[in-house]
């Protein structure tokens, strides 16, 4: 299960939640209890990405060779 990481605007607190992809744009309260939130844009779906040839994933070699 995914997990997103939301910032609190009351407390300034930063908190993790679990939950499926289907409710990843659900709101999150604090737990503080503050609604005022916001989801953290996350870099962890990025990895694996190459320049160029249109190829990414894979592994070490871009899927070529050890797939």
């Amino acid at each position: 299960m995914p997990t997103y990481e939301f910032r609190c605007k009351t407390c300034g607190s930063t908190f993790d939640v679990n939950r499926p992809l289907a409710e990843s744009s659900a709101p999150a309260s604090c737990p503080e209890g503050h609604d005022d939130t916001v989801k953290l844009l996350s870099m962890a779906g990025l990895a694996g990405k190459t320049t160029g040839g249109g190829q990414g994933g894979g592994g070490c070699c871009g899927g070529g060779c050890c797939g």
